[in-house]
């Protein structure tokens, strides 16, 4: 048993200086849970920062490989840590042992997934044009370089996925920038467990000191004094809009900006074409339903919005949602601070723009929240688009138009998503099809025929998009692609091949695949 909790840990120290105390909530028992744990105090994170920049002089310049082992060594502590991590997990989430067991998998598969593309190294993207004494052009070599010392913000709803050894510290380790990792303060103790064991991996694999720090803090001083803090280089969030926005606009107002990664809100509209609600109507309400109040709700890729068209199938599929409603149960919300939002929104909608509930809401227990179905038409989301911003939980909004133009100008209308989707056939896609080059626009994935709560670890995943959906909608925060949010392009003029690193020199000693001179090769 880790009995160490309570503080921060910085490098390979641990250190409890703060006065400013808080302790996590239980949401299932509804009590708070006795551990105390301290928020961490300027100079620790002073400290911290220091510990990091010097890190990265080394880390930022280790071989691919070695950066592999570090993550590989991850994971392999991220396994061993057991019952004791899933326990500490349920008691500060109340999420299921089953999702959580399934979570910490997909977390070291995806340390593992970074580890692979290090060791494979060709995702440098080595770029070499040799010199053309005729047209008098230089030897030009590039390559992708770490931007420094990242801070990352764990989020509430996944406690181990997207917090301490998720994807954004995977892939900034990755890329190699040391990290300084914000707790969310739902669940430290988790925090510390996951954090405790980069430490432990980091020492097994002799990494310089201050590659990983973890720190704890109920109050936003703590991550304002990370944005804010001179060595800082990159922000990784994931959260609310509100949150990602304070950040994005501190880190814009700084002597120096720099870049914050923060994947915030979206609604994932879901566009149900006519051939479709005709061939499986009934299993595409069973599906929606399932989709929404999936983890009650609690994922940033809920279908917060579906859409139909004025015809006799989406009245009979409005019909069978409905009856399929007074069967859907309700669940545990992650914290208090999200079911309050949650009962809030949708109070919100039905009050303030008259949306009809067609869930039947009925009441809820306490900290438990139940599906909230409701109904208005394209005029009152174009009169009123916060109808179409996001209410974190198990809810959705059911938007009628009257015609595909209706529907269509309401898809020009919408902001940035991280995902729509379109449930249709191939002769939907003939008869609507230019549906999909406005959807485009608005998302960083499309789905068809599918439901969009599932995130698969991939290369070619996106989980991203357009404002305000992230602050960055050329990067991905899921797959190896979001290893390039953390690195930026450098040339390497004239050079000799002593001075040059091994990913650029003319032998290709790491036998990567490079662009030379306009071709993929791996000679020269």
């Amino acid at each position: 048993m880790h009995n160490e909790a309570g503080g921060q840990i910085i490098g390979y120290s641990l250190s409890k200086k703060g006065d400013r105390t808080f302790r996590a909530y239980d949401p299932v028992r509804q009590e708070q849970i006795s551990e105390v744990f301290t928020d961490a105090t300027t100079e620790e994170v002073n400290a911290a920062a220091a510990l990091a920049a010097a890190a990265f002089k080394k880390y930022g310049n280790l071989p691919g490989r070695e950066r592999a082992g570090f993550l590989h060594a991850i994971a392999a502590g991220l396994e061993a840590l057991g019952d004791e991590l899933t326990q500490a997990a349920a008691r500060e989430t109340g999420l299921p042992a089953g999702r959580l067991n399934g979570e910490r998998s997909r977390t070291v598969n995806q340390l593992r997934l970074f580890a692979r593309l290090l060791e494979e190294g060709s995702w440098v993207n080595a770029r070499i044009d040799t010199a053309d004494a005729a047209k008098q052009l230089p030897d030009l070599r590039q390559m992708q370089v770490p931007l420094g010392v990242t801070s990352i913000f764990g989020a509430s709803n996944f406690p181990l996925a997207f917090s301490v050894a998720g994807g954004d510290t995977a892939s900034a380790l990755a890329a190699g920038c040391p990290v300084l990792f914000k707790a969310h303060p739902a669940h430290p103790r988790t925090s510390f467990l996951v954090g405790n064991a980069i430490k432990e991996a980091a020492l097994v694999c002799n990494m310089p000191e201050g590659v990983f720090s973890l720190l704890q803090g109920s109050s936003h001083e703590v991550g304002m004094a990370l944005v804010n803090h001179p060595l800082v280089s990159a922000i990784g969030f994931t959260g609310s809009f509100r949150g990602g926005k304070a950040l994005f606009d501190a880190a814009c107002r700084r002597e120096k900006p720099i870049p914050v990664f923060a994947e915030m809100g979206s609604v994932n509209p879901v566009f149900l074409l006519p051939g479709a609600l005709k061939e499986k109507g009934e299993a595409l309400a069973g599906g929606l339903l399932g989709s929404v109040t999936l983890g009650t709700g609690q994922f940033c890729t809920n279908p917060g919005l579906f859409v139909t068209m004025d015809a006799p199938e989406a009245e009979a599929f409005a019909l069978v949602l409905k009856e399929k409603l007074k069967d859907a149960e309700s669940g545990p919300m992650l914290t208090r601070g999200i079911h309050s939002s949650y009962t809030a929104g949708i109070r919100r909608l039905t009050e303030e723009f008259n949306l009809k509930n067609i869930s039947g809401g009925g009441p809820e227990k306490e900290g438990m929240a139940c599906a909230q179905f409701l109904e208005t038409d394209v005029e009152t989301v174009l009169k009123f688009p916060a109808v179409a911003e996001e209410v974190f939980g198990p809810g959705s909004v059911h938007v009628r138009a009257k015609t595909f133009e209706e529907l269509l100008k309401l898809a020009e209308n919408l902001e940035g998503q991280l995902t729509v989707t379109i449930h249709g056939t191939e002769e939907d896609l003939e008869n609507y099809g230019e549906l999909v080059a406005v959807l485009r626009e608005k998302a960083g994935r499309l789905i068809f025929n599918g439901f969009p709560t599932g995130v698969a670890v991939s290369p070619a995943m996106v989980h991203g998009g357009p404002y305000p959906a992230t602050t960055f909608p050329s990067g991905t925060s899921v797959g190896t692609m979001a290893i390039y949010r953390f690195t930026r392009p450098v040339c390497y003029q004239d050079f000799p091949q002593a001075s040059l690193p091994e990913e650029l020199a003319d032998e290709n000693p790491l036998g990567i695949w490079r662009l030379v001179n306009g071709e993929f090769t791996k000679n020269l």
